[in-house]
């Protein structure tokens, strides 16, 4: 059984249905069930990040644990605890993603970047890597008339790039426009306010568009003229491939998981370091065509390689 949360705005639920659903159509006989019901499942996979499965990561550990009290579970962890959440949060949520291990009999990081830091938190762990599916890439439009801004795609958090963003603007004559194509995730409204307020300081306009579903969200990526993913604490990223599914090709702040991601999916990021943020923005106003997927761009892994990786994990558990 693929078993998910019901928070269609969050990207590890976006996520967990996408897979559920690709997986399901390759084996009709399937179960997917939503918001934690686990009844009567002998086999459960589920999506884990402790944001999303409870109140605190005690309680997401909890529900964790209630399943895996019933049925054999196998599981996708996301959001792996590292540094950058603070020594208490660190403390806590790594204590809930090794009891969310513990319960499980199979455990999925999606890059080899994650699966590193979930071993730097919780020792050798045994686990599996199935890369986060990239959707084939749109055509760029015949006729692109694209917004002024530089945009970053997905939920606000810090860290999450948007002031790396905004820097890097504040140094162009005259700066342009960020746009955080996304709504702040929930606990972060005041930091965005926040940032709003830091970016009008410097001369730059900072908007967010708040929540855009699924059928509108590659449409308004490809609107955008510089896409940017500068991510400075990162696990994995569905944002990244969203920006390829779109057909963009994202200036992306060069770190592990990206690097890795470059190496995965080769043309589809320009990887700069911090310090060349602003450079590169300027070099993509100037020609945008930097910001489009190269005819050569390999986007694979798909939704249908992605499927077929569970379904030859599930076979062998």
């Amino acid at each position: 059984m693929l078993l998910h949360r019901g928070d269609a705005q969050h990207g590890v639920d976006r996520c967990a249905r996408t897979l559920a659903e690709a997986t399901r159509a390759m084996h009709p006989g399937m179960r997917l069930e939503l918001d934690g019901d686990a009844a009567d499942a002998e086999r459960v996979h589920l999506h884990f990040t402790d944001r999303l499965w409870g109140e605190s990561p005690e309680s997401a550990a909890d529900a964790v644990e209630a399943i895996a009290a019933g049925s054999r579970v196998a599981v996708t962890l996301h959001d792996v605890p590292q540094a950058s959440d603070g020594v208490a949060s660190m403390r806590r949520r790594t204590e809930a993603y090794r009891r969310v291990v513990d319960a499980a009999e199979l455990v999925v990081c999606n890059s080899r970047h994650e699966r590193a830091l979930l071993r730097a938190a919780l020792g050798d762990v045994a686990a599996e890597v199935v890369p986060l599916p990239a959707a084939a890439p749109l055509r760029r439009p015949q006729r692109w008339e694209p917004l002024a801004e530089v945009a970053v795609l997905g939920f606000f958090y810090p860290g999450k790039g948007h002031r790396e963003a905004v820097d890097a603007v504040a140094s162009l004559e005259p700066p342009i426009a960020v746009t955080a194509i996304g709504r702040a995730a929930p606990g972060h409204e005041a930091e965005l306010a926040e940032l709003q307020r830091y970016a009008a300081a410097r001369g730059v306009d900072l908007s967010a568009t708040g929540f855009v579903p699924d059928d509108a969200l590659l449409e308004r990526a490809q609107r955008a003229a510089v896409p940017v993913v500068a991510h400075q604490h990162v696990s994995a990223s569905g944002s990244l491939n969203d920006w390829i599914a779109a057909g963009r090709r994202p200036i992306t702040i060069v770190n592990d998981y990206f690097a890795e991601m470059a190496a995965l999916r080769p043309g589809t990021v320009e990887l700069v370091e911090r310090d060349g943020l602003a450079a590169a923005v300027a070099a993509a106003l100037r020609d945008p065509s930097r910001t489009w997927l190269p005819d050569d761009a390999r986007s694979a892994p798909h939704l249908d390689d992605t499927a077929a990786a569970y379904l030859d994990l599930w076979a062998a558990w």
